[in-house]
Order: structure tokens, then C-alpha cells, then sequence
């Protein structure tokens, strides 16, 4: 049996949280990263004894559609997957029932799932520095739960209809102190961003932050203003601690 890890993230929360769960599996898992574009995902098969874990943030409460539609190209071939959701202190709303629907399509055999708390990738202020040494306490607990478990999940929360995504909204852009290294256009997972200029596509863009997070000479900004609006818009939500779920 080999436990692989199933991760879209862009700024590292996901993966933080994925990490903490799959190493309680396995000291040495696979990994495939949904935010690669260049990865061929319908080569990536799976055993039927092995066990998957499958973590995506949720973008204002909805799977992020670049992730859903790489995950739906990988054979599950019946093994045993748990769903991991990662969200900023505000709700996770769809985004778990979204990413079963596409795990099922692809053939997982769905035991278990769960909703953890990371820093919100655009207004960082939120969930600051979580996952912490309490969340990883609890997300140890789970997995440990999880590890022998064969029984279908129960009934995950969300809605069918999803909710309807919203856009982009806030697309980064390159400030006077962008020295044209070109690592943001490298490494954005939808391909945003042209090489030439280091300007991204609104139409492409998702928000994920990436290129904010990566660039080492913090040359990559997006509009302070609407960051504050929207802060202001989730503040009541996102102003008591939410707790990480487990989901059987």
C-alpha cells in the first residue's frame, strides 16, 4: 500500500496542512501537484490498496475549477481517499461536496473528510500563522482515525447546486520593483501571466496568490483598497476562531 498526496496549493497552507495529515500514513508519500500545468494528470493511476489523500483550498467556498477538472483526469481505481478542504477562518461552504462529486467521478472510494483552518492566502491577518501547534495536534488525531478505516463516508456537507464561484477579483501585478525574473510566469498554475510583460490575464487569473507569495523581491501587488473592502466584507465571519472537522 502506498499513501499519496493529491495537493493544489499555491501558497502553501494547503500543503502544510496535507503534510501533517499524510505523514501519520507514510514517511515517504507520493506527491501530485494539481498546480503543475505541465503534468500529463491522466498518467497518474492509482492502486486499489493504496491511500489517497486529496487536499484543494476552497476559494470563496467553491473547489478551485483548475484543481476539479486536473483532479477528474487521474483513475482512482477504487482506492481508499480522503478529502481535505483548506479555508481562511470563513467557510468552506461547497467546496467539499464539489471535490466528492469529482473524487466519485474519478473512482475514489471516499472514507472519510475534513475541513482544516491556514492562513487566508489574500488577507493574511486572518488565521494568522494557522495551521498552529494546536491544529496539528488535532489533524494528527484525525489521521490516526482515518488510517484503518474502509467505511464509506457518510454525508458530507455542502450543497448541490454549488453555490455560484464568484470571479477573480483581486489579479496581482508587477510594482517598480519588479526586477523581470520571470518566476511568477513560471510557476503560476494556470499560465497567467505573460513571460514578455509580467502582466496576468484577468480572464485567467484565479487569485491564488502564488506569484505574490513567491516573489522574493515583493514586487507583485494587488489593489490595497479592494483587499480592504474585502477584508472588512469577512471580518464578522472570520473574527472567531473556527475549529478544524472531522467528517465520517
Amino acid at each position: 500500500m502506498n499513501t499519496v498526496e493529491i495537493i493544489f496549493s499555491p501558497t502553501g497552507g494547503t500543503e502544510k496542512v496535507a503534510h501533517i495529515i499524510g505523514k501519520q500514513w507514510s514517511e515517504n508519500p507520493r506527491i501530485i501537484d494539481l498546480t503543475d500545468p505541465k503534468t500529463d494528470f491522466s498518467a497518474c493511476v492509482m492502486d486499489q490498496e493504496d491511500q489517497v489523500l486529496v487536499a484543494m483550498p476552497s476559494f470563496g467556498g467553491r473547489a478551485p475549477a483548475v484543481a476539479i477538472e486536473r483532479l477528474k483526469q487521474i483513475a482512482g481505481n477504487g482506492a481508499k481517499c480522503t478529502l481535505v478542504c483548506v479555508y481562511g477562518n470563513r467557510a468552506y461552504e461547497d467546496t467539499l461536496v464539489e471535490m466528492e462529486d469529482a473524487a466519485q467521478t474519478c473512482g475514489f472510494r471516499i472514507v472519510a473528510a475534513i475541513a482544516a483552518v491556514a492562513q487566508h492566502s489574500i488577507i493574511p491577518q486572518y488565521a494568522a500563522n494557522r495551521p498552529d501547534a494546536s491544529d496539528e495536534k488535532q489533524l494528527i488525531q484525525f489521521a490516526r482515525q482515518i488510517a484503518d478505516r474502509t467505511e464509506a463516508v457518510t454525508c458530507i456537507p455542502g450543497n448541490r447546486p454549488y453555490k455560484k464561484a464568484g470571479g477573480a477579483g483581486l489579479v496581482p501585478k508587477p510594482s517598480k520593483d519588479c526586477v523581470k525574473c520571470g518566476v511568477c510566469a513560471k510557476n503560476c498554475p494556470v499560465q497567467a501571466i505573460d513571460p514578455a510583460t509580467l502582466s496576468a490575464d484577468p480572464k485567467k487569473c484565479i487569485s491564488c496568490m502564488r506569484c505574490v507569495k513567491q516573489c522574493s523581491h515583493e514586487a507583485r501587488k494587488v489593489n490595497g483598497a479592494m483587499v480592504s473592502i474585502a477584508a472588512l466584507a469577512i471580518k464578522k465571519a472570520c473574527s472567531i476562531r473556527k475549529g478544524n472537522e472531522l467528517i465520517l
